[in-house]
């Protein structure tokens, strides 16, 4: 059975849904019932339902946030992280972390790959470099999964934004000097029960990797396409203007390139995820679908 920590978020919602379609035993909870900086909820959910492998799908997020909010980044991104690896290590059970393309600074011209060195541009990813240490140095039996530019049916993501946004504005301006992978949750969900067995059959193919879709985009390209994608359904097809990250300041610095190499993954265990293209449109359309059908049905109750 695996055991996901931070079941009620993009990556946890995702992997109860690939867990039922695959038929694999999984139990996701939400923070609410167990957080994963508190040793004993931990310990706790250990002990009560016995996992042969725990994914780490909780993090705090809110990049802009956290560079006020220090505390509650470091307890999400750090502290969590490390209590949960000393727990998984005391019960013998390997680890999934899940970690991010902001451990670096964007600098380097090329694709990252995992030996490259890092260094945070801003509070989020300085707190989630912590945490990978956390738990390489808690517990020999983890893959560390860094990703990039997460998005999903669920929660709140950049894809959901721009689909809001352009409900009621004709024009977008969307940064396009930053570039990177946009990559589904539900893509690497599935990854991660593709390479459970492994995990929990003893291979020894610990340590971390990059995995995100296939190609790089900007997010003004992720933008474009989403507005691509929907503009069939929604009739909606507002202009996506090209922005400098200087004409869009934020609290917390981006890198400008966020790449990840992911050929160490696919040679360790034998798969390549699929064109960012294609997971943005199918989730684009399975969104825009299922808001017009709860339109219709709140339609009809109402004459009803």
């Amino acid at each position: 059975m695996i055991l996901v920590f931070g079941g009620n978020g993009q990556l946890g919602c995702e992997l109860a849904h690939a867990a039922a379609r695959s038929d694999v035993a999984l139990t996701a909870l939400p923070h609410g019932e167990a957080d994963i900086a508190e040793r004993a909820a931990v310990t706790a959910a250990l002990a009560r339902h016995k996992p042969l492998l725990v994914v780490n799908a909780a993090a705090y997020t809110a990049v802009d946030l956290a560079e006020s909010n220090i505390a509650d980044a470091r307890r999400g991104n750090e502290i969590g992280p490390a209590v949960l690896a000393a727990a998984c290590a005391g019960v013998g059970v390997p680890l999934v972390h899940i970690s991010t393309d902001y451990v670096f600074d964007g600098a380097k011209a090329g694709a990252y790959v995992e030996s490259d060195p890092v260094c945070p541009l801003n509070v989020y990813g300085r707190t989630k470099v912590a945490g990978e240490a956390a738990v390489r140095q808690a517990l020999r039996r983890h893959v560390i999964l860094r990703t990039a530019w997460v998005y999903s049916e669920f929660g709140k993501n950049f894809l959901k934004t721009m689909l809001r946004l352009a409900a009621t504005r004709d024009e977008l301006r969307v940064v396009a000097d930053q570039a990177g992978s946009p990559t589904s949750a539900r893509t690497i969900a599935d990854a991660i029960l593709r390479i459970a067995p492994r995990l929990y059959g003893g291979d020894d193919v610990y340590g971390t990797y990059h995995f995100t879709a296939a190609g790089v985009t900007t997010w003004h390209g992720f933008a474009s396409r989403i507005i691509s994608a929907a503009a069939p359904l929604t009739g909606r097809h507002p202009r996506v203007i090209a922005i400098a990250t200087a004409d869009y300041p934020t609290p917390a610095r981006r890198p400008a390139n966020s790449r990840l190499d992911c050929r160490y993954f696919a040679q360790t265990f034998g798969f390549t995820a699929s064109p960012w293209t294609d997971e943005v449109d199918r989730t684009t359309r399975a969104i825009v679908a299922a808001e017009q059908t709860q339109t219709g049905e709140a339609r009809a109750n109402h004459v009803a």
